[in-house]
């Protein structure tokens, strides 16, 4: 597979929508025939964060990239009320998702959050997951079970943010002014070490969802979000098999910290990628696709 692409073939990327426990879901496709691949953002970012790789995977593969509920084209139902935004809701969204769209088990491919989201799926569901690529994800350093090991103004300073983001004016306000374009783009700035990789295109992306209704809530929902599934809890019971990408200049999660959970056995290998931040499928699709490409293949045929 070519790891080149060009506008008029990722013009071809369907978007499509799927009900789901009765709320509608963003979703894209791309390819007809092969083994099936569902990619999985991060926070704050879309299904539209896959651009540059679903026609790619997709000569050979049929890809999808789902919008977690909560983010881009999917519903925003009230925290606490209508859902709970949690790894477990996301995990079993994206198992759903492969029974009733995609037919049958998948390769999860994940960024960040959505990598954990993806790792709780293989968990719960090890029927539906082929394998999992995991690219720089996040390590939850802000969880309440590893506060303990951080910096004193962190250890007291996160909770007291998160309560005061609770407050709903102070909350809805605090969101207001992230979302705005010259914002969104320094924050894209500091993830993304090639600054030409930063286009109007990526910041529109992002924009795009926050002016939706419910998006704010669920933005203080999840930033309050400090319990659920730490990576080590589920990198280790893994039931297929895993590989690590990251970015050796993610300003937000250590590379050093990766490498450690990355000495699990249920880890194949683990690729630095030189030079890269946050979210490196983006920012250098021609490194990354043709890792995909051949992590794809390598277990298709074992498989």
């Amino acid at each position: 597979m070519s790891s080149s692409f060009t506008a008029p073939i990722r013009d071809q990327i369907e978007t499509k929508t799927w009900m789901w426990q009765g709320f509608s879901i963003g979703y894209k496709a791309y390819g007809n025939s092969g083994p099936a691949v569902v990619m999985v953002h991060g926070f704050g970012a879309s299904s539209g964060h896959w651009r540059k790789t679903l026609p790619v995977l997709g000569e050979n593969c049929r890809c999808y990239a789902i919008d977690l509920i909560g983010f881009g084209a999917s519903a925003k139902p009230t925290p606490g009320k209508e859902i709970d935004y949690t790894f477990e809701t996301w995990g079993q969204q994206i198992a759903d998702f492969c029974r009733e769209v995609v037919g049958g088990p998948a390769f999860l491919v994940g960024n960040s959050i959505g990598c954990i989201a993806v790792m709780q799926t293989a968990v719960d569901n090890p029927e539906l997951a082929k394998g999992v690529a995991l690219l720089n994800f996040s390590l939850r350093l802000l969880h309440e079970r590893k506060r303990s090991e951080l910096p004193w103004y962190q250890r007291l300073g996160a909770p007291v943010l998160q309560r005061f983001l609770r407050i709903k004016w102070v909350g809805q306000y605090f969101f207001s002014q992230l979302a705005k374009p010259k914002v969104v783009r320094n924050i894209l700035l500091q993830a993304y070490c090639r600054p030409e990789a930063v286009t109007d295109e990526l910041v529109d992306l992002i924009m795009a969802p926050a002016a939706d209704p419910g998006a704010a809530d669920v933005f203080i929902a999840f930033t309050s979000y400090s319990q659920g599934p730490l990576p080590e809890d589920l990198i280790p019971i893994l039931p297929c098999p895993a590989i690590i990408l990251w970015g050796t200049e993610d300003p937000w999660e250590s590379i050093d910290l990766g490498r450690e959970l990355a000495k699990f056995p249920t880890v194949e290998r683990f690729i630095p990628l030189e030079g890269l931040g946050h979210c490196p499928q983006d920012e250098a699709p021609e490194i990354v696709n043709p890792i995909l490409v051949n992590w794809i293949g390598e277990n298709q045929v074992e498989g």
